[in-house]
């Protein structure tokens, strides 16, 4: 019976979510219990099997042949459904003050609490034919949050969001027609599925499809030239776009890379081929453009959504050198960059959520209104730089240090990326510092006299998240013990 509890967590949150309208709660205080109770057992019942991982794959359903829909926890699924659930009960708490005087927000906490178990159904497939059915389940729930507004620019970000989305699961589609007819198994193992496979002249194309088959999934990781939809998205409301910029949709996109390139194709069979090196160069483009235009950007959101789109090809590059210090590193940055950025945009929210400011220039001499926000952004952001001994210092020495030693001339422009992107980033980040706690004479604007901190529901998670991004980087070591038996293919 043990192995039917892996579908609670998924399942779960799925029907709570789809059942609240039916719900006939007096105030918005006993709907928010209900949301947050839902969200925190949700994440109870997830990290219960993460400790206690049943021994056994659930088939769930046999479609036809080796077409199955089935459920494993291994290492990798330990690291992203942990994530998952640790940041979500924050993520609905800090919800309920910004939506706070939305009229519509049942139909917003109802899909907001669906997407959980979807992504929790992603982080937990035990093989490619299950990702692949909750990756496409996620575009349609998070649809209605990225249109939840209503107005001409949120239905135009959602139409290009569903444009790319769909667009990228055919590439996608491509990738796992020729790992379910040519591969040993669908199931993910370790190592990939093609060995003692003789492809023979079948080889060089079935690389190439693993080229489309990251592209595919890299377009929900942004990765270039398939972000546009990333800044369009931050027309919506804020825990939107940074459940979509931070936590589910974008590392599901890199979750997935990751998860086709060690337990699919398998880097035995990618490595020092055409096909690591093309998507390597994709990765290496994506860091340096993103940060150059995050620079550039004067939107504060769709800065850290231009920040967001360099830092998810860290994330790929690092997994793509498909060595295990690339994948502990391409881990490491999932990890800390999720706390980072969910910080980063909850602070954005909650500027725009107290002042209504939007655009940097405006933003002179805030941390006299909003202190306990803007110390929140001054920590996040300087981890975000990669000042040590914060959480992305040491994933970007693990990625830097495994790109060095795997030697290719592509690693170390990796490398050299990561330099240019990290003083890119420093240069983004202190625009908004500076201007917020030194501003220069007659610079503060006239709205900012009428902010002030939000309440506990938004400093309550952002004291947390600023807590994890210290201690993450402060106490690393066991951490990255467990990141070594996940890439070591242990767990």
């Amino acid at each position: 019976m043990e192995k039917y509890g892996i579908l609670l967590p998924i399942v779960f949150p799925l029907l709570m979510g789809a059942l609240l309208p039916l719900f006939p709660f007096r105030d918005k205080k006993g709907r928010n219990l209900y949301i947050e109770l839902v969200t925190v057992v949700t994440s109870a019942l997830a990290v219960w099997l993460i400790f206690h991982r049943p021994s056994e794959d659930f088939n769930v359903l046999n479609l036809a042949g080796n077409l199955e829909v089935k459920f494993h926890i291994d290492g990798l699924g330990m690291v992203f459904g942990g994530l998952v659930s640790f940041l979500w009960p924050l993520a609905t708490l800090y919800a309920f003050e910004y939506m706070e005087h939305d009229t519509k927000d049942n139909a917003f906490f109802a899909f907001y609490t669906m997407t959980f178990g979807v992504t929790l159904g992603i982080a937990f497939s035990g093989n490619l034919m299950t990702m692949y059915m909750f990756y496409e389940m996620l575009t349609l729930v998070t649809m209605p949050l990225v249109m939840h507004g209503c107005g001409r620019k949120a239905v135009l970000a959602c139409r290009k969001y569903m444009t790319y989305s769909i667009g990228g699961a055919a590439f996608a589609f491509i990738g796992f027609i020729f790992v379910s007819r040519l591969g040993n198994t669908m199931n993910f193992t370790f190592g990939g599925v093609f060995s003692g496979v003789a492809l023979g002249r079948m080889e060089p194309f079935v690389k190439a499809v693993y080229v489309l088959a990251v592209l595919g999934f890299g377009v929900k990781a942004a990765i270039f030239p398939f972000y546009g939809w990333l800044p369009s998205v931050s027309v919506a409301p804020t825990p939107v776009t940074a459940l979509l910029h931070a936590v589910a949709v974008v590392k599901a996109g890199a979750f997935a890379i990751i998860r086709i390139t060690y337990y699919s194709f398998g880097t035995e069979f990618l490595k020092g081929s055409f096909a690591q090196y093309t998507v390597l160069v994709f990765a290496i483009v994506t860091i340096f453009f993103g940060s150059a235009r995050a620079v550039k950007e004067p939107h504060l959101k769709r800065r850290l959504a231009y920040s967001t789109i360099s830092n998810l090809s860290y994330i790929i590059f690092a997994a793509l050198l498909m060595t295990p210090g690339g994948m502990v590193g391409s881990m490491m940055h999932m990890i800390a960059h999720a706390f980072i950025k969910i910080t980063l945009f909850y602070c954005t929210g909650a500027i725009l959520h107290r002042s209504g400011l939007e655009y940097v220039r405006d933003m002179g001499g805030l941390a006299k209104k909003m202190p306990y926000v803007c110390v929140c952004f001054l920590v996040a952001g300087a981890a975000l730089i990669g000042v040590p001994p914060m959480a992305a210092f040491v994933s970007k020495w693990h990625i830097s240090t495994a790109a060095v030693a795997q030697g290719s001339p592509t690693a170390i422009a990796g490398v050299l990326a990561v330099l240019v992107s990290a003083f890119c980033t420093a240069v983004y980040i202190c625009g908004f510092v500076m201007r917020a706690f030194f501003p220069f004479k007659g610079e503060e604007n006239w709205k900012i006299q009428q902010a002030c901190d939000p309440t506990w529901r938004m400093k309550l998670p952002l004291g947390i998240l600023v807590y994890m991004i210290l201690s993450i980087g402060i106490f690393a070591k066991p951490l990255l013990s467990f990141l070594n038996r996940v890439a070591a293919g242990l767990l």
